[in-house]
């Protein structure tokens, strides 16, 4: 109960801005997980107000550096997944075990380079979780630009740390939205595991 009154309090103190954000996030992840093109537009809404909130009111530039790639992700995800080069959209693909271990290898070593460098020079916190969280988040946006199925699985095991990272910092809410974003992952793969290496006509 305890728990729940902290996230209502939370929500009641959002911001326009904040509330705008994870509302056309939700939208977003909720229209990727249906294979629908447009999730990319509300995605580009989404992360560009964000890019613009974090520089302008929360001073947090490389986390707007961060909105910005998605941002940029938003355009490459709706041009292939429109497919720009033929009438079909493009369709669900996936990649051996092999081409995973190795982006797992890099975005590790990746990862820990920046969660080393964030605890030894910055204050930042949970810096090596935080770490892994974004790195991973970067490969999975990618993943998903070129409809590769497995970007779900990354967004589980993602969503998932996510939610005890948020929780770690008092971030109920975040931590809630969180659950509700592994839940579509989990949904998503397995959705889009049945239609895997089908096109769809415009």
């Amino acid at each position: 109960m305890e728990l729940l009154e902290k996230i209502v309090e939370e929500a009641l103190a959002l911001g326009w801005v904040d509330w705008t954000v994870t509302i056309t996030a939700l939208i977003y992840v909720v229209l990727a997980a249906r294979e629908n093109p447009w999730c990319w537009v509300w995605g580009i809404v989404s992360c560009g107000l964000w890019a613009y909130a974090s520089f302008a009111f929360y001073s947090l530039y490389l986390d707007a550096l961060l909105q910005l790639f998605y941002v940029g992700m938003g355009f490459v995800g709706l041009y292939y997944w429109r497919a720009g080069r033929g009438q079909a959209e493009a369709p669900i693909l996936r990649r051996p075990l092999r081409q995973h271990l190795r982006w797992l290898a890099g975005g590790s070593l990746l990862a820990l380079a920046f969660g080393y460098f964030f605890d030894a020079y910055t204050p930042a916190a949970a810096t090596y979780l935080d770490a892994f969280v974004t790195v991973f988040a970067m490969l999975a946006t990618w993943l998903m630009t070129r409809k590769i199925l497995e970007n779900w699985l990354y967004w589980i095991l993602i969503d998932a740390a996510s939610v005890y990272l948020f929780a770690s910092r008092g971030a109920w809410l975040l931590s809630a939205v969180m659950v509700v974003y592994t839940g579509i992952a989990v949904a998503a793969y397995f959705g889009w595991k049945k239609r895997v290496g089908v096109g769809h006509e415009k």
